[in-house]
């Protein structure tokens, strides 16, 4: 199975986004990663559907959209609107899922839950049935540049065999400390798509440095 590379603009300069987005639509990345946060849901705040809207038109690539907020509900449309091609949002979030599930399919745009270190993955189990993709944070969310959590490899791999097992068409994606080391890791245990922020923006040459992770995960 090919590895979908989704970059996280997190690692990136905002006040030079329209750069970052056309450079990454230039790389061999599939996803382009938009990691919202509301400072309630999450401490961290980043930006909102206008942002999104605003950079739409300077990609072909597919907004992989991370909603880390509450009341997901009252904002749907909004980011639907603003050119998501696939919304995901967290498991722990006290609403009704099943609606926001169909109301995302509804709109024909593809829907993902996530899912936080600390809770269990059988939490998701529900959904996996319903959904296109499932959004395994390996940091705690909030923040970009954390360290990899390796006790989330056995989430990964259980995830895994039950998709398999239950012949799902589902992508199992990675969000958090993404490198080849820990990249290797996740895909050992049957991730397809990795989230990488802060590692790719640390290298000199955006484009290239995507590029090599993506080369490297598919030669």
């Amino acid at each position: 199975m090919k590895t979908i590379i989704s970059p996280s603009i997190l690692g990136g300069s905002f006040s030079n986004m329209e750069k970052t987005i056309s450079e990454l639509d230039q790389s061999k990345a599939e996803y382009i990663h938009f990691d919202v946060m509301d400072g309630d849901f999450v401490p961290n705040l980043t930006f909102g559907p206008k942002f999104i809207s605003d950079l739409r038109f300077k990609s072909k690539k597919i907004f992989d959209v991370h909603l880390m907020v509450n009341r997901v509900g009252n904002f749907l449309d909004d980011y639907i609107d603003a050119g998501s091609d696939i919304i995901t949002f967290h498991c722990e979030i006290d609403e009704n899922i099943n609606e926001l599930i169909n109301k995302i399919k509804e709109k024909k745009r593809k829907v993902g839950i996530a899912i936080k270190p600390k809770t269990p993955w059988e939490e998701v189990k529900k959904y996996l049935h319903h959904i296109d993709q499932i959004i395994i944070m390996t940091v705690e969310p909030g923040f970009g540049g954390q360290s990899f959590l390796n006790n989330q490899i056995e989430k990964i791999q259980n995830l895994s065999n039950y998709v398999k097992e239950n012949n799902l068409n589902i992508n199992i994606e990675i969000d958090g400390g993404i490198n080849y080391e820990t990249g290797k890791l996740c895909i050992q245990a049957g991730a397809n798509v990795l989230v990488a922020g802060s590692f790719l923006f640390k290298q000199e040459d955006l484009i290239i440095a995507t590029d090599k992770l993506d080369d490297f995960f598919n030669k």
